[in-house]
């Protein structure tokens, strides 16, 4: 039987995890146990809660009691006064509890493409797994850096059977449609109004204009993404997966989405304009070919999964869109 500890499991990936743990037969025998800090799941009788801080080392080794598996997915963004207790110091809390654990069997991060940079730098050629950590200015790129060095180092200093799936921006429900807002509801960066001007984004913002990033040669951008399903199937499919052990995989669309030709689906489909706008941004293609490969994992959205998705999502009264973090 496992027994997971989900860190961040109130967040986007987390919680879509949590549920499709609880919901499939294959994992029936499995324990949820949830560490949440400021918010909690609802109660369920498989998931156990353990309430405080992922900082403080007493409140982890509880949490870490009895746990077969460690899905750590809590991180914070570009918040100075709490990005290393949380996304440092509280990994490096539960890697030396699982490290000294007789039940543990498996600890799988969810890292992001920003400690490759992203779209701040070019990349001239596919984003392999081999690429070297390029953090961007800000202290969320470089705690997703020093995330996936120290899992490594545990790697190299005690055999720990780690697996980093490296995902970049992930979206679900009408995110994606709010990523191209000129609105003050804009979900993520760009902030479009900011490129445009006031004036010009009111009035992109009326007519539900979308814009066309372009990078500073005037060439439409390509940009990563991945939909929270695909993430977490491969998620589900890394679970004591022997070809997971000690192994980074970018879990990503197949292609990246490029501006040009979301903007061209969305007038064939449903009218939309566009306008293009330059920004400081390049291009990148992360590669998952080591995932499909090693993993046999495959993604199901593209480009007109992902857009049909987010146009035609109708939100709950009781589903408020609620911004935790940007991006």
């Amino acid at each position: 039987m496992s027994h997971i500890l989900v860190t961040g499991a109130t967040g986007k990936v987390g919680s879509n995890f949590v549920r499709r743990i609880l919901n499939e037969p294959v994992h029936e025998g499995s324990i949820i146990r949830v560490l949440c800090h400021n918010r909690l799941l609802e109660q369920h009788a498989r998931v156990e809660l353990v309430t405080g801080s992922i900082s403080e080392r007493a409140v982890v080794r509880q949490a870490m009691q009895g746990v077969t598996h460690v899905v750590h997915c809590a991180t914070c963004k570009e918040t100075e006064d709490l990005v290393m207790d949380v996304t440092v110091k509280g990994l490096f809390w539960l890697l030396e509890e699982s490290r000294r654990s007789s039940t543990f069997r498996q600890l799988i991060l969810i890292g992001g493409d920003a400690a490759l940079g992203h779209f701040f730098f070019p990349h001239p050629v596919p984003v392999t797994e081999q690429q070297k950590h390029t953090a961007y200015p800000g202290c969320y790129p470089l705690s997703k850096v020093l995330e996936e060095v120290m899992l490594e180092q545990y790697y190299v200093q005690y055999n720990l059977n780690g697996c980093c799936l490296r995902a970049p921006w992930i979206m679900e429900k009408d995110d994606f449609k709010y990523s191209l807002s000129f609105g003050e509801d804009v979900f993520g960066g760009p902030r479009w109004r900011d490129l445009v001007g006031p004036e010009a984004a009111d009035a992109y913002y009326r007519s539900q204009t979308v814009p066309v990033m372009l990078d500073p040669d005037g060439v439409p951008v390509k940009r990563n993404f991945v939909h929270v399903a695909d993430l977490v199937e491969a998620m589900l499919i890394a679970l004591d997966h022997p070809k997971a052990r000690q192994q980074t995989f970018n879990v990503c669309m197949d292609e990246p989405v490029d501006y040009r030709a979301m903007a061209n689906h969305l007038n064939a489909t449903r009218g939309i304009p566009s306008v293009d706008v330059k920004t400081p941004y390049r291009s990148t293609w992360l590669d998952n070919t080591k995932a499909k490969l090693l993993l046999g994992w495959r993604p199901r959205v593209d480009l007109p999964l992902l857009i049909e998705n987010a146009w035609t999502f109708q939100r709950a009264e009781s589903d408020p869109r609620n911004v935790w973090y940007l991006g």
